[in-house]
């Protein structure tokens, strides 16, 4: 289990426990609530590919679009489009996201926003967020952006600028259904489409270009 879940976890054993005094049946409906919780902020183990050049799906979900599109604006990248894959995470998925490539965390900046749905396109731009920006050895700039939504109030991230990350390696956690977005530099070769599940840290999104 993540351990950003580990307060609601210990909460959801404490309200089980007090309902169980109350009135005993409750105190089962308090155990499915625990194990729930517990079961949402899992953190499975994953195989990540190691051949060079290939970028991983941060989180698991659904790819729900595949576009060129101008960069995050508060990265001030300029005016060069990059693809956008992006991945919706329904409360069923596993929460916890994960390094699309190995490099350095050169930028991350927080950005508050609106909740509307993560499904929607302009949620990208809109809802609050947490945009990284890595570089890996080769000099490729990857930006990867977790989104909260309708329900998802909540983006932890564990990493800061200057830290070198592995590809696959957990770095973050969305509460309660969001998406991710990962901005890949034209000239690479996309591997997945709109409706396709993704599993993260394993699925390669796309293959970079030279």
């Amino acid at each position: 289990m993540n351990p950003a879940g580990r307060p609601f976890v210990v909460a959801a054993v404490a309200l089980t426990l007090v309902l169980r005094r109350i009135y005993r049946p409750l105190g089962v409906v308090g155990a499915l609530l625990t194990g729930w919780t517990a079961w949402f902020f899992r953190e499975p183990k994953r195989v990540t590919p190691t051949r060079a050049g290939v970028v991983v799906a941060p989180a698991d979900g659904t790819v729900s679009t595949v576009a060129e599109v101008m960069p995050p604006p508060e990265l001030e990248l300029g005016d060069t489009p990059m693809l956008r894959v992006s991945v919706f995470l329904s409360v069923f998925d596993v929460h916890v996201q994960r390094n699309p490539v190995a490099g350095e965390v050169a930028r991350k900046i927080y950005h508050p926003g609106k909740f509307l749905s993560a499904d929607l396109d302009k949620a990208s731009e809109e809802n609050e967020r947490n945009t990284v920006l890595l570089r890996t050895a080769e000099g490729h700039q990857i930006v990867v952006v977790q989104i909260a939504g309708l329900v998802a109030r909540r983006i932890v991230c564990h990493i800061d600028e200057g830290d070198k990350v592995e590809a696959g390696a957990t770095y973050g956690l969305i509460r309660f259904g969001s998406r991710v977005d990962t901005y890949l530099p034209l000239g690479g070769r996309v591997l997945v489409e709109p409706g396709q599940k993704t599993i993260g840290g394993e699925t390669v999104l796309a293959e970079l270009g030279g």
